[in-house]
Order: C-alpha cells, then structure tokens, then sequence
C-alpha cells in the first residue's frame, strides 16, 4: 500500500508561480503513474495532469503550457510547477498514485493553493 503527503500549497498572486511536491511511501515499488487532480470550492474533483513511469506525460487543458509535472526517484516523489496563475486556479491539489495488478488507487489528503487577483 502507499502512502502520499502533498506539499507546497500556499496563498499567491496571480501570475505568480508554486511547486507542489507528492512524496510516496510503502509500496512504491509497484507504482505506474502518478497524477495530480484537483477540487475547486464547492466543486467536483477534477484531473489536473498525470505522469508515468517511462516518463511519458499528460495535461488537461486548463493547464496545457502553464504547469509541468515531474517526477525523480522512479515516482517516489513528484512535483506539479505551476506557473502564470490564475484565480481559477484556486483549489485543494490532490496527488494520486496508480499502483498494482489489478490497478489501485491511492489518494494524498490534499493541499490548498489559493490565487488573489
């Protein structure tokens, strides 16, 4: 089973830029993608972009040319850049990792970005 502790949220203004990091713990050995989605306020939760282990990566979007997702130590940790902002941006950022046969799926609690116009 793994574990994944969100980080990086904060309070910033539009245009400006946050890193978020996912550190996964347990068995990430069997881990194949790992993707960030995100819930606006009294929203749904909606998929953000998502990467996998041969590198390959995907984007809604809402984010295509804005943010970048990485990932080092064979998805053990992944980062989601986020640049040029926008107040629509606004929500708790969830990382979730892909793992096993029949796939799993495993969710961090989530961390709040928040952008001021």
């Amino acid at each position: 089973q793994a574990r994944l502790v969100e980080s990086g949220g904060d309070l910033v203004q539009a245009g400006g830029s946050l890193r978020l990091s996912c550190t996964a713990s347990g068995s990430t050995v069997s881990i194949n993608t790992m993707g960030w989605f995100r819930q606006p306020p009294g929203n749904q939760r909606e998929w953000v972009a998502t990467i996998s282990r041969d590198g390959s990566t995907n984007y809604a979007d809402s984010v295509k040319g804005r943010f970048t997702i990485s990932a080092v130590n064979a998805l053990n940790t992944v980062y989601l850049q986020m640049n040029s902002l926008k107040p629509e941006d606004t929500a708790t950022y969830f990382c979730q990792a892909v793992a096993g046969v029949p796939p799993q799926h495993y969710w961090g609690r989530g961390t709040q970005v928040t952008v001021s116009s």
